[in-house]
């Protein structure tokens, strides 16, 4: 399931190929490991690289909103991830949460509890419809109609649309300056937090990137904040986020990881994709002079 080859994503870009396919193999091995153990996750998860082990979370959270699901929403298996070491990756604990939704399974709303980040279950189906559906199902989800979720998901189609290309930053502008207009914007914010949480490139890419967003480089700057917001809260920031940070934002990563914060600040307790929404908008205004 993580092969680039077998998915039918770019496979000519050995070296970021390599990086990203780990990246799919520690999601894997994430579920795998809350399937067959989840009375000790936490330990099972802990076995896990420290730069590698947000990504096992993230397979980890989706096997948990499976638990909770067939249990009613009963279960507590979602609140149980993001308990103990698990509160280091809040983010990447809603993002798999949504990836039964993305693969057509489990027609349900995203889970409670979360606050603002429960919308990032959103991204997650997105980045789940895309990874198993490649770029034909992201130009369909593209083509609208445009809604909350829909700008919602369409952000984790961008997320995906890093490993369906392999970092090709010439193949990524080609395929969003195809897209509505409309769907540009998250699907470049999609892209910055891919660049800067999954990475797999060099600096000059990372300029490439930020030269290819054009008028949409808020939008990437927006993406590159949650990513490094999430690396931070976990307490590993691998130097190809911090180089991230510095390139596309002009901040460190501790800065940018604050800004999240200051964009949240009056929204923290609403739960509403509404409140999301504004949140990430608030982030693409931060700051415009650098």
């Amino acid at each position: 399931m993580a092969d680039f080859r077998r998915r039918g994503f770019r496979t000519d870009r050995y070296e970021t190929r390599e990086v990203l396919e780990q990246h799919a193999r520690s999601f894997l091995g994430g579920f795998n490991e809350a399937a067959t153990g989840w009375r000790d996750v936490h330990e099972r998860l802990a076995e896990f690289p420290a730069d590698e082990r947000g990504f096992a979370y993230e397979g980890a959270a989706m096997h948990a909103r499976f638990r909770d699901v067939v249990r009613l929403g009963r279960g507590g298996a979602v609140d149980h991830l993001l308990r103990g070491p698990g509160a280091g990756y809040p983010h990447l604990v809603r993002v798999g949460t949504g990836w039964w939704r993305g693969m057509g399974r489990l027609g349900v709303r995203p889970a409670r509890g979360g606050g603002l980040l429960r919308w990032l279950s959103e991204d997650g189906a997105g980045f789940a419809e895309a990874f198993f559906g490649g770029a034909r199902a992201i130009g369909k989800r593209c083509a609208g109609p445009p809604s909350a979720r829909w700008l919602a998901r369409v952000a984790g189609h961008g997320r995906a649309l890093w490993f369906v290309e392999s970092g090709d930053v010439e193949a990524l502008h080609r395929f969003v300056a195809a897209r509505p207009p409309a769907a540009r914007g998250p699907l470049w914010s999609g892209i910055g937090l891919a660049c800067a949480y999954a990475g797999g490139v060099d600096d000059a890419a990372r300029r490439a990137v930020v030269e290819a967003s054009g008028p949409h480089l808020g939008d990437l700057r927006q993406g590159v904040a949650f990513a490094v917001a999430a690396r931070h809260r976990a307490g590993v920031v691998p130097e190809h986020t911090g180089a991230a940070a510095w390139q596309v934002c002009g901040a460190g990563p501790d800065e940018v990881s604050g800004w999240t914060d200051v964009a949240a600040r009056g929204l923290e307790a609403r739960e509403d994709i509404g409140a999301y929404l504004t949140w990430k908008s608030r982030l693409r205004e931060l700051p415009q002079d650098r």
